[in-house]
């Protein structure tokens, strides 16, 4: 298992846009440098990537979520 966190606090979004379906689904393969969400830090939404491949097992926080650096965003596994 691998975790991915937020390079930076904001707020994360598991969409690109609110009418769009999330970066990545529960089961979905993940490549690295695929994108999985979005940080909102003053305005600027900076995109999360995936460091390594795996299969998304989901998200750990909820969409348009607070979130501190560091912290787990999603959960790959092999």
């Amino acid at each position: 298992m691998a975790d991915i966190q937020s390079p930076l606090p904001g707020t994360f979004f598991h969409k690109p846009s609110p009418e769009e379906a999330p970066f990545k689904v529960t089961g979905d393969t993940v490549a690295a440098g695929d994108t999985i969400g979005l940080v909102e830090v003053m305005k600027t939404f900076i995109e999360v990537k995936a460091e390594t491949a795996g299969t998304f097992k989901g998200y750990s926080v909820d969409d348009a979520a607070p979130v501190t650096a560091g912290q787990t965003l999603a959960t790959l596994g092999d």
